[in-house]
């Protein structure tokens, strides 16, 4: 590990991001007074990615995909949720590019790449990442994944495990009984869904999309993921399974069991925060990420 990484570890560690420390939250753009709700009720305004990033979009198995890149040193790939678009990763992107190449991307459908399709599944969003680092030229990077985005660097790690160094998977399932019934239900969910709604609409190519993209979504998540545990037994690739203590639609147990199922798996509870920790406290969130980051690509 070179000396500017250990520099930004232990500064991480130091000021407490693995102690669980709450941070003032905003829920909206507003600044939370004491008697706000705690973090995991709250969703955190969406943060812009960093200027200067080299940025395209281009034709992946027939669809438009948008891609950008930070920083410099071992490559990292970050996949976003369903619904959102590769700007939530932007407080990550920040930390992780002053020691990493990072590059995000809009799954299929979201955000700035288009919808070209009502059909949906995890093993086509694993087909264009792998089409995305082809055409990139990289032989092989860690993942970095949430909820959909998780899922899909699972099925990554399964199916082509000779282009992942690692795998980061924050919210994710890997069967429908993972799932808590309601949780897309709750408050922040919902303040997810219409805020996805409204970014999509300034970020699409094709904004009078939304409709077809959110109902091929839909449509996929009635079904997928559907993994059974004995193939998690097949991923060698270093994991580690994270989730929020209070995550609105994965059961913990679950998350648990997923780390138990992939051999020498770790798994790390985020205290206080939910399915959106990376944005309700992205001190807590980081900390582990860049730890694992720097041991699996040191």
């Amino acid at each position: 590990m070179s000396i500017n990484r250990r520099k930004l570890l232990g500064t991480l560690l130091g000021t407490g991001a693995m102690g669980f420390a709450q941070p003032a939250i905003s829920l909206n753009g507003a600044a939370k007074p004491s008697s706000n709700p705690e973090p995991w009720l709250t969703l955190p305004d969406t943060p812009e990615l960093p200027s200067g990033g080299n940025h395209a979009v281009v034709d992946l198995n027939g669809t438009p995909i948008f891609f950008s890149q930070f920083g410099k040193g071992p490559n990292v790939l970050m996949l976003h949720g369903g619904l959102a678009n590769s700007n939530y990763w932007a407080h990550q992107v920040r930390e992780l590019a002053q020691s990493f190449l990072v590059t995000v991307m809009d799954t299929r459908g979201h955000g700035r790449s288009a919808v070209t399709s009502d059909l949906f599944s995890y093993t086509q969003f694993a087909h264009d990442v792998v089409a995305l680092l082809k055409h990139l030229g990289i032989s092989k990077s860690a993942i970095v994944g949430w909820s959909d985005g998780a899922i899909t660097g699972i099925e990554l790690a399964l199916a082509r495990p000779d282009l992942v160094s690692g795998l980061f998977a924050f919210g994710a399932n890997t069967n429908l009984g993972g799932l808590k019934a309601g949780g897309a239900q709750t408050g922040t969910f919902k303040l997810f869904s219409e805020r996805c709604r409204r970014e999509y609409l300034s970020l699409s190519p094709h904004p009078e999309r939304w409709p077809r993209l959110h109902s091929a979504l839909v449509a996929m998540w009635r079904s997928q993921p559907n993994l059974e545990w004995k193939r998690l037994s097949a991923i060698e690739i270093p994991v580690l399974i994270a989730a929020g203590e209070h995550d609105e639609i994965i059961k913990l147990d679950h998350a648990r069991k997923i780390s138990t199922e992939i051999p020498h798996a770790q798994l790390v509870i985020l205290k206080t925060l939910s399915h959106f920790a990376f944005l309700q406290d992205p001190s807590q969130f980081n900390a582990p990420l860049l730890q694992f980051l720097f041991k699996t690509l040191s």
